[in-house]
């Protein structure tokens, strides 16, 4: 009986079309003539860059503070650490693309999760303007900042990290799911960056930068403002805008990332810890506690003082907090090895096209019409 198989099974083929067998075996299963001929990629992979993001190079840093700082000295140490290539969106989420999301989720999965979760979790808590702030008067930002045009590319807040996370996976599905509709190969999901991603990403190739454009003032030499943020004791407004600014405002570094110090803080993948820099390992550290509710924030915000703004502040809030001053941006590992241009190597005409770019003041700088501000 066993022989009778065996031969049944070699006139049918099947030993020569899966295991090979004379000339032209199959190239796809990869052995031809009972040897293993799998030598070659299989073709149709190609990553590219994915719409509105820029290639971050690899690379290996000082990660900590990059100023003088007693009072955080014995919980920011600096440390050598490396860091693998990735993508990173050029500006922060913006309220329109965050409603692509929102509307999505009302659309097509108030069956599975209720609108009333949707509208709790996901939904962007626009009552923060007024509940962040005694005694303020938050009531015309409450009103249209996520829902009016006016606020279009205005990065989007009053979202917790888990909205955020949650939104990177919807994002993930959306982008795999076209892909696979069209024959090719599924791409790396979206997430938000590790805490050392980040800050690589901010300095922008500058190695000890304070900021994101250098060291060591938060102004040109024409007195303009290189950031959204809280300066002169409390002149919100002299950086040219009183709350945040569009995603694509100021100068980009020279990765081609806007805003990575002011407008909002941004959420971060990593747990809080004191010690970080003393657990972690020293090659793309990433410290996923997930029974530590308090998330790493960079980047310092629109309300804050230029402490904040630094390339190597670290502070934290809690996982379910929204904020009127935290928002966040995603980032997708490159597959394909470190290389890259010194501004972020194969950018796609993203959402941020210089057509699309406006400034309320001029201010001497580049970039894909971003400007700092008088």
């Amino acid at each position: 009986m066993v022989a009778a198989v065996v031969l049944l099974m070699q006139s049918c083929g099947f030993i020569k079309s899966k295991f090979g067998g004379g000339k032209g075996g199959s190239g796809e299963v990869g052995v031809s003539n009972g040897e293993v001929t799998a030598d070659k990629g299989r073709k149709g992979w190609k990553q590219t860059t994915p719409y509105g993001m820029v290639l971050i190079p690899s690379g290996s840093f000082i990660m900590g503070q990059a100023d003088e700082d007693v009072a955080a000295t014995q919980i920011n140490m600096n440390r050598r650490v490396t860091i693998s290539s990735f993508y990173m969106d050029d500006t922060e989420v913006t309220n329109h693309e965050y409603r692509q999301y929102v509307n999505a989720l009302l659309a097509d999965s108030v069956s599975v999760l209720g609108e009333e979760e949707i509208m709790t979790k996901f939904y962007p808590d626009t009552t923060v303007w007024k509940n962040d702030f005694t005694y303020h008067n938050g009531d015309p930002m409450l009103e249209y900042y996520y829902t009016h045009p006016a606020f279009d590319t205005y990065p989007v807040v009053g979202v917790s990290w888990k909205a955020a996370q949650h939104f990177c996976n919807w994002r993930t599905s959306l982008y795999n799911d076209y892909r696979t509709k069209e024959g090719m190969f599924q791409s790396p999901r979206f997430r938000l960056p590790s805490e050392a991603e980040w800050e690589w990403a901010a300095r922008g190739g500058k190695n000890g930068a304070k900021y994101p454009w250098g060291n060591p003032y938060v102004a040109n030499g024409k007195g303009c403002y290189l950031a959204n943020f809280k300066p002169q004791r409390g002149n919100f407004d002299a950086d040219g805008y009183p709350y945040t600014a569009p995603a694509n405002a100021y100068n980009a570094n020279e990765y081609g990332l806007y805003n990575m110090a002011g407008n909002v803080a941004e959420w971060c993948r990593d747990a809080y810890a004191d010690n970080s820099n003393a657990i972690v390992w020293d090659m793309n550290p990433d410290n996923q506690n997930p029974d530590e509710p308090r998330k790493v924030v960079r980047g310092g915000s629109w309300k804050d003082i230029a402490y904040y703004l630094e390339t190597g502040t670290r502070y934290y809030e809690y996982e379910d907090a929204k904020r009127s001053y935290i928002g966040f941006r995603c980032v997708m590992d490159n597959l394909e090895g470190r290389a890259a241009s010194a501004r972020g190597g194969g950018r796609s005409s993203g959402r941020s096209s210089a057509s699309s770019k406006s400034s309320k003041s001029s201010g001497g700088g580049s970039g894909r019409g971003g400007s700092s501000r008088k």
